[in-house]
C-alpha cells in the first residue's frame, strides 16, 4: 500500500514539473514575442520601408489548403513558412493575411465559412531540416486584419484542426509537438468554447505527436488519427517507433482507442512512420504509411557484367585482384571516380595494403547518395472497410519512386467524395488510383512542382483540384490531364543570397527545392512580364539550392550548386557547367559535406575558391583542383544517417591573404592566420555543441570577427551572438536586446564599422553601436526568418534574405550616416535626389487612367517624436509650400509631390519671368525647372529639377 502510494506520489510530482516546465517554456514564448512587439513600437527604424522584390513564380513549400465549397474560386493556402494567402480569383491575385500576426510558420489552417472564422495551427507539420517552430494556435474573425493566439503556445507544431460545422465553438486539433525534443504539449486537443480553453484527449508519450487527424464527412462524431513517434537530432533522423498507430474517436475528439493493433492487419511495431488518413464513411478508411520496416532480401537478379559498389562490401582482395581491368574501369568511370583513379594503379594501391576493395563502395557513400539509397519498404497504402478494426494492404508490389527514403517529408492520402474507390496519394510524385488502391497512375506534369502536400477535391466536382507543392499552388479541372500553375505570391524559402557590381547590380538566391535563381536589381515585380514572356529572374541551377560566389572580374563566371556540397563553376555567358566538387582520396574516409556547404572566393584573388566540408578545402585555380588546408576542424562527425561534424561558415580577413575563420556545425570556430599552416580553436569559451550560423572577419579592424551561434536543432531558441577585436582570443556578448530567436546571420556594414545587421528566425535587426542594443526592422517585413543579409555598396542597398517571403531591398544611405551628432540634434536631413521634369506632371494619357503624380523622398532623423514643418524654397528663397509632417524618434520618410501654392507660383513667375506654370489637369501647380530648397525644422537640403 505504502509503495502504490509512493509510486501515485511520484506520478504526481512528475506531472506537476512537466505542468511546470511547460507553463516556463510558454511564458518564455510569449515574453520573446511581446519584447519583439514593444521593440518594434519604439524601434528608430520603423519607419525604414522594406521592398519586396521577389522572385515569385517558383514560389514556395505549401502546407495547406482551405477552399469555399460553395464558391471554389475563393481559398486561403497556408505556406510552411510564407504565411497564409487568400484569393477571391481562383489564384489570379493573392493577398497575405498572416502579416500582422507574431510569426509566418504554418502547419495547419481550417475555415468556418459560414462565420468566416480562420483558425491556424503555427509551426510546420513537416519534419524537414527547415521545418520552424511556431507559437501555438491563431484566431482571426476579420479574415486576417488581427490575430488572437489561443493557447498551446509550447506545441511548436500543429498537423490538423477539426472545425465542427454544426458549433464553431468546438474544435479539435492534433499537436505534433516539438521536433527536436521532448515536449508533453502534443497529443489531441478539444475546445468548446472558442479556443478559451483546451483538454487534452489524448497524450501518447512525450516523443510522439499527433500528424493528422480526420473526420467523416458527414458525421464529425467519428474521427480517427494517427500518432507518430519520431526523433530529429542534428546528426540523425529516426522517423518510426512502437509508438505510431491509428486511432478512433466515436464521441468527436472526447475520447480515443488505438485500432492499429497486433489483429488488426495494419503494421505494428518499431519501423511504423509516419500516417496520413482518409475517412470515406463511417467503414470506409484508408491510411497511407511510410514504412521504415526493411524490404526482405530479394533473389539475386540475373547476372550482370556490370560491377555495382554493393559487390565490393564483401569483396576478398584475392577475387579484387582477379577483376578485368577493363570491367574494374568500366565501373570507375561509370561512377565519377578521379581520373587518377585506373585499375592498374587501383590495384596497385590494394596489393600494397593501402586500399582495401570495400573503399571502392564507401567512395560513393556520401550524404547525397545516402539519402536516396535505402532498403525500407517506403510508401504503403492499407484500407479499412469496417471502419477501422481491420485493414488490408490495397496493393501487391511496392510503390516506388513515391517516397525514396525521406517520407516523413510527406503522408497524406485522399479519397473523392464522390466515390470510395478514387484515392490520390503523393511524396515526390502525385498519383491517383481509380480502383481502391491497386494500381496507379501518375498525374504529376510538366508545370507541376515535385514534393507535395495538400490537395482538395471539389466535392460538385471531383474533376477539380486544387493541389499544394513545395512550388506552389496548382489547379486542374480534368483530374491531372492538366494543370494551371498560380505562383503570384512572394514565398521563395531562400537559404543563400548574394549580388554582384554589375551596372544595375544582380541578386542571385539559392531556394529550398527551388534551385538557384539570378535576377536584375530594380526589375518590377508585376504581371508585366506576361506580355513579353520575359521574367526578370532566371533560374541557373536545380535541386536545393545553395550558396553563391560571383567573380567580381567577370559575373558571368558564378560558383553555385545544391545539397551536400554539389558545387558547380559556371559560365552564364557560354553555359558551360562545370562539376567542382572536392574529392577525397581513395581509401581515405570521405569527405563531409553539411546540407547547405559554404564557399568563398578570396577577396584577395577571385581564382581562389574556398570550400568547407569537415575540411577546409583551397583551388587555386577557379575550383578545377583542390587541396585541404587543414585536418578535421569538427568533432569528427557522429553515427546517424545526416551528414555531421561539418564547416558551416567560412570568412577570410580582407586585410591579410589567409587569415582565415571557419565555423561547424558541432560549434567549433578555427583560426588560421598562415594560409592552413596551423590551426587554433578559438571556441573554447562560447556555448558547446551549438550550430556556427555565421563566422565573419571584419571590414573594417584586422582583429575583430564576429560569430552567431543557432540552438535550433536542439530546441533552444536563445540569442548566441559574439564579437571579438583580438581575433577571437577574448569574446564579447552582443545579443543585447534581441527578443529570443535562434540566429542565422550577421553583417557588417559597408561604411560605418559601428552599424551591424542581424537576422533570426523571427526578423531582422540594425545596431548602431557594435550590438550595445539592437533595432528591429518592421515596416514591409513581416516576422519571418531571415537566413541571410547582403550590402551592395555602390547602391547602399541593404537586401534580406527570408526563408518564406523571398527577398527585400532598402535604402541604407541614410542609415550609414549614423553617429553622436545625428542622435544630439533635434533633426537631420538627408540629401535629396533630383527629378526630371515632364510637362505631363498632373495629367493622364486618357481618361480611363489616374493622373501621373511626380513626389521626391524626403528623409530625415528626428531624436523626439513631435510635428515638424516642411518647407519648400525657391532658389533665391521664396515660400512655395508649408506642409506639416508627424515625426517619430528615429528615421522619418515622407513625400513631396513637388506642389506649390498659388502665392508660390506668383512668386516663382515674379523671380523667373520667362518660364511658364499652368494648373495641371488635376488642379494643382508644379514646380518649374530649377534647384529647390527643402527645410526640415533648422535642416536644409536642395534637389533640382531638371
Amino acid at each position: 500500500m505504502q509503495k502504490n502510494l509512493l509510486f501515485s506520489f511520484l506520478i504526481l510530482c512528475s506531472l506537476s514539473l512537466n505542468s511546470q516546465q511547460q507553463d516556463s517554456k510558454a511564458t518564455e514564448i510569449e515574453e520573446a514575442l511581446q519584447q519583439k512587439q514593444e521593440l518594434s513600437k519604439q524601434s528608430l527604424v520603423k519607419n525604414v520601408a522594406f521592398k519586396n522584390i521577389g522572385p515569385t513564380v517558383m514560389s514556395g513549400r505549401v502546407v495547406d489548403l482551405a477552399v469555399n465549397p460553395e464558391n471554389p474560386t475563393e481559398f486561403y493556402v497556408g505556406y510552411a513558412s510564407g504565411g497564409v494567402w487568400h484569393t477571391i480569383n481562383n489564384g489570379t491575385t493573392f493577398t497575405p493575411i498572416l502579416d500582422t500576426s507574431q510569426t509566418q510558420n504554418v502547419g495547419d489552417l481550417a475555415v468556418n465559412w459560414k462565420n468566416k472564422t480562420i483558425w491556424v495551427g503555427t509551426g510546420e507539420n513537416n519534419a524537414s531540416r527547415s521545418s520552424y517552430a511556431g507559437i501555438g494556435i491563431l484566431k482571426s474573425t476579420d479574415n486576417g486584419k488581427t490575430w488572437k493566439n489561443m493557447g498551446l503556445k509550447d506545441s511548436h507544431h500543429i498537423g490538423r484542426i477539426l472545425i465542427n460545422p454544426n458549433n464553431p465553438d468546438e474544435v479539435v486539433i492534433g499537436v505534433t509537438g516539438h521536433l527536436y525534443s521532448a515536449n508533453q504539449e502534443r497529443g489531441i486537443y478539444k475546445t468548446t468554447d472558442g479556443g478559451i480553453t483546451w483538454t487534452q484527449k489524448l497524450f501518447v508519450d512525450d516523443m510522439s505527436g499527433i500528424i493528422d487527424v480526420q473526420t467523416n464527412p458527414n458525421d464529425y462524431n467519428v474521427m480517427f488519427a494517427s500518432s507518430w513517434t519520431k526523433n530529429r537530432k542534428a546528426w540523425n533522423f529516426d522517423g518510426s517507433g512502437n509508438n505510431s498507430a491509428i486511432y478512433k474517436s466515436r464521441d468527436a475528439g472526447t475520447t480515443w482507442t488505438k485500432v492499429s493493433t497486433e489483429k488488426s492487419g495494419f503494421p505494428t511495431g518499431q519501423g511504423v512512420g509516419r500516417i496520413g488518413l482518409a475517412v470515406y464513411d463511417n467503414n470506409i478508411v484508408y491510411a497511407v504509411h511510410d514504412s521504415q520496416f526493411r524490404r526482405p532480401s530479394e533473389e539475386k537478379k540475373e547476372s550482370s557484367n556490370m560491377l555495382s559498389k554493393d559487390d565490393f562490401k564483401t569483396m576478398t582482395t584475392d577475387t579484387f585482384l582477379k577483376l578485368e581491368d577493363k570491367r574494374l574501369n568500366e565501373y570507375l568511370k561509370m561512377n565519377g571516380f578521379q581520373e587518377k583513379y585506373k585499375a592498374e594503379n587501383v590495384k596497385q594501391m590494394v596489393r600494397s595494403g593501402n586500399v582495401e576493395p570495400i573503399d571502392l563502395s564507401k567512395y560513393l557513400e556520401d550524404a547525397n547518395f545516402m539519402l536516396f539509397d535505402s532498403p525500407v519498404i517506403g510508401t504503403e497504402v492499407y484500407k479499412s472497410t469496417d471502419g477501422g478494426i481491420t485493414w488490408k494492404k490495397t496493393h501487391d508490389d511496392y510503390l516506388d519512386d513515391i517516397y525514396y527514403s525521406y517520407g516523413y517529408y510527406f503522408g497524406h492520402i485522399y479519397v473523392a467524395p464522390n466515390n470510395a474507390d478514387n484515392i490520390y496519394i503523393y511524396g515526390v510524385p502525385i498519383v491517383k488510383s481509380k480502383d481502391g488502391g491497386k494500381t496507379y497512375t501518375s498525374i504529376s506534369a510538366e508545370n507541376v512542382h515535385a514534393d507535395h502536400h495538400a490537395l482538395w477535391i471539389n466535392p460538385k466536382n471531383p474533376n477539380h483540384l486544387i493541389n499544394g507543392n513545395d512550388g506552389g499552388v496548382n489547379i486542374t479541372y480534368d483530374d491531372g490531364d492538366n494543370w494551371i500553375k498560380n505562383n503570384s505570391p512572394s514565398v521563395g524559402q531562400f537559404y543563400a543570397i548574394n549580388v554582384d557590381n554589375e551596372k544595375p547590380y544582380n541578386v542571385y538566391g539559392g531556394l529550398q527545392d527551388n534551385g538557384v535563381w539570378k535576377g536584375a536589381f530594380g526589375a518590377p515585380e508585376d504581371k508585366s512580364w506576361h506580355q513579353t514572356g520575359q521574367y526578370p529572374w532566371k533560374s541557373i541551377m536545380g535541386g536545393d539550392g545553395m550558396q553563391i560566389q560571383i567573380d567580381s572580374r567577370d559575373h558571368n563566371v558564378v560558383y553555385t550548386g545544391y545539397q551536400f556540397g554539389n558545387y558547380y563553376r559556371l559560365n552564364l555567358k557560354t553555359e558551360e557547367q562545370t562539376y567542382i566538387q572536392p574529392k577525397h582520396k581513395l581509401g581515405e574516409t570521405p569527405y563531409r559535406f553539411n546540407w547547405q556547404t559554404p564557399i568563398l572566393l578570396s577577396p584577395h584573388n577571385q581564382d581562389i575558391l574556398y570550400l568547407g566540408g569537415n575540411k577546409l578545402m583551397r583551388s587555386m585555380n577557379q575550383g578545377t583542383d583542390f587541396t585541404a588546408i587543414s585536418g578535421d576542424l569538427t568533432n569528427g562527425g557522429k553515427k546517424g544517417n545526416v551528414a555531421y561534424g561539418t564547416l558551416t561558415s567560412i570568412s577570410e580577413s580582407p586585410f591579410q591573404f589567409g587569415l582565415i575563420y571557419t565555423g561547424s556545425d558541432d560549434g567549433l570556430i578555427y583560426l588560421t592566420n598562415d594560409a592552413g599552416g596551423n590551426w587554433r580553436n578559438i571556441s573554447k569559451t562560447l556555448p558547446k555543441d551549438l550550430w556556427v550560423s555565421r563566422v565573419i572577419a571584419s571590414k573594417h579592424k584586422k582583429g575583430r570577427v564576429y560569430a552567431t551561434l543557432n540552438g535550433y536543432r536542439f530546441d533552444d531558441f536563445k540569442v548566441y551572438a559574439y564579437m571579438s577585436d583580438d581575433y577571437g582570443e577574448t569574446w564579447t556578448d552582443i545579443s543585447s536586446n534581441i527578443p529570443s530567436s535562434p540566429v542565422n546571420v550577421i553583417r557588417e556594414d559597408s561604411e560605418n564599422e559601428n552599424i551591424l545587421y542581424l537576422g533570426t528566425d523571427n526578423g531582422a535587426y540594425i545596431s548602431f553601436n557594435n550590438g550595445n542594443n539592437w533595432e528591429a526592422f518592421s515596416n514591409g517585413l513581416p516576422n519571418v526568418a531571415v537566413h541571410d543579409i547582403v550590402i551592395q555598396p555602390e547602391a547602399k542597398h541593404l537586401l534580406i534574405g527570408t526563408h518564406g517571403r523571398s527577398i527585400y531591398q532598402t535604402d541604407i544611405a541614410p542609415l550609414q550616416q549614423m553617429n553622436a551628432e545625428m542622435q544630439s540634434k533635434n533633426t537631420t536631413l538627408f540629401k535629396s535626389n533630383d527629378i526630371r521634369f515632364s510637362s505631363r506632371w498632373g495629367s493622364a494619357w486618357s481618361k480611363w487612367f489616374d493622373a501621373y503624380e511626380p513626389e521626391i523622398d524626403v528623409t530625415f532623423y528626428s531624436n523626439v517624436s513631435e510635428e515638424k514643418t516642411m518647407k519648400i524654397y525657391s532658389e533665391k528663397g521664396a515660400l512655395l509650400n508649408n506642409l506639416t509632417v508627424k515625426a517619430d524618434k528615429g528615421y522619418n520618410y515622407t513625400i513631396y509631390d513637388l506642389t506649390i501654392t498659388e502665392k508660390g507660383r506668383k512668386s516663382l513667375l515674379k523671380e523667373n519671368s520667362s518660364i511658364t506654370i499652368n494648373k495641371a489637369k488635376n488642379d494643382k501647380y508644379y514646380v518649374a525647372k530649377g534647384i529647390y530648397t527643402i527645410q526640415v525644422g533648422n535642416e536644409k537640403t536642395t534637389f533640382e529639377v531638371k
